[in-house]
């Protein structure tokens, strides 16, 4: 995936806020590696405390247990960066939030902390609608530790908007 303009991501932003705003629905984050640069984004648009709730920025495991009751288990078994935690982490930004979305980031930006399983630039990303299935996936995104933070938030934008205009009630 290439890199988007800041430009395209501030549309991308406004698409996404439009239609949180034609459904009804509230939106909480809850980020890992993107350090807050996703509720950063989506609180650059004016008018945005119509349909942002909240971010949790849960960079360490103790957090992501604390804030997010993401379980030991999950944490031990499958690692931060999993498709089950970003999933643990969804369902607790809904439970402790009055947002009826959630979406959830945690990756390796690097330079350090990647393995053969999980190389840097390995990201997982989860988004659950209140009272439906989540959805996770993992991706491996290239380049430094900015380039690669910068593509997760435009990719959790970008599948947002996908299954925001895919369904109105579930994901």
């Amino acid at each position: 995936m290439d890199t988007a303009s800041a430009q395209a991501v501030e549309e991308l932003t406004e698409v996404c806020a439009g239609r949180l705003r034609q459904q009804g629905y509230r939106l909480v984050v809850a980020e890992s590696c993107t350090g807050g640069w996703l509720a950063k984004i989506l609180t650059d648009l004016p008018g945005s405390s119509d349909w942002f709730d909240r971010g949790f920025v849960t960079y360490s495991n103790q957090s992501k247990q604390t804030m997010l009751g993401v379980s030991s288990t999950t944490l031990q078994q499958s690692g931060a960066v999993s498709e089950a935690c970003v999933l643990e982490m969804t369902q607790g930004a809904l439970t402790e939030s009055g947002a009826d979305v959630a979406v959830a980031i945690s990756g390796i930006a690097g330079p350090g902390g990647g393995s053969k399983e999980k190389p840097v630039g390995t990201v997982c990303f989860a988004w659950q609608v209140k009272g439906s299935e989540g959805m996770a996936q993992r991706h491996c995104f290239n380049g430094d530790r900015n380039q690669v933070r910068w593509q997760a938030v435009v990719y959790a934008l970008q599948q947002l908007e996908g299954i925001l205009s895919a369904s109105r009630t579930s994901i």
